[in-house]
């Protein structure tokens, strides 16, 4: 089935500031429009454009002492998106089961993405984020509102979704401004 045969449900809307933690706000503020199905989709051509031509060299490059490498960053970017995209899933199959938060540093440091080849990850980027529109093209206008909780927060299906969409042009920057431009 070609991705314009793809049958598309409602589109999300954007999430007011009470379907999320305060801290997710910085996300969602970078994420353009109310359509963040296609914002992902969008994201998907240009993060991939970006990262293309990576090396493996690129890709164990870190820009200061402590800091992840590029590896580390698209492996977070990859486990991130599944994260928020289960929550929700969960959360628009109207599951009100608290989710727990997670640590980050946790995840990277137990990936081990150094053994990982830059295309596995990317290929890994690539399917997560099929993945992640397929979930998100079925969602109606009910499953894009309901409400749960993540992280101790009142959270919306949506505002997981803008999450998802805002961490990764977060990160995108910060590969852009501090990886990149050597």
């Amino acid at each position: 089935m070609t991705e314009a045969a793809v049958v598309t449900g409602a589109k999300s809307g954007r999430p007011a500031s009470t379907e999320h933690g305060e801290y997710f706000a910085r996300y969602i503020s970078l994420v353009p429009g109310d359509d963040v199905v296609s914002a992902l989709d969008g994201q998907r051509r240009e993060t991939l454009m970006l990262l293309s031509s990576l090396t493996e060299q690129d890709g164990e490059f870190r820009y200061a002492p402590g800091k992840w490498s590029v590896k580390e960053v698209l492996g977070h970017l990859n486990d991130t998106e599944r994260i928020m995209t289960y929550r929700a899933l969960r959360i628009a199959r109207g599951d009100t089961t608290p989710l727990p938060g997670f640590e980050q540093d946790d995840y990277v440091k137990n990936a081990d993405v150094g053994r990982l080849s830059v295309e596995d990850l990317l290929e890994e980027y690539i399917a997560v984020r099929r993945a992640t529109l397929t979930l998100f093209r079925h969602f109606d206008d009910a499953a894009w509102q309901r409400m749960g909780t993540a992280s101790k927060h009142p959270t919306s299906t949506r505002a997981l979704a803008f999450i998802a969409a805002g961490h990764e042009l977060h990160h995108r920057n910060i590969l852009e401004e501090k990886y990149l431009r050597r």
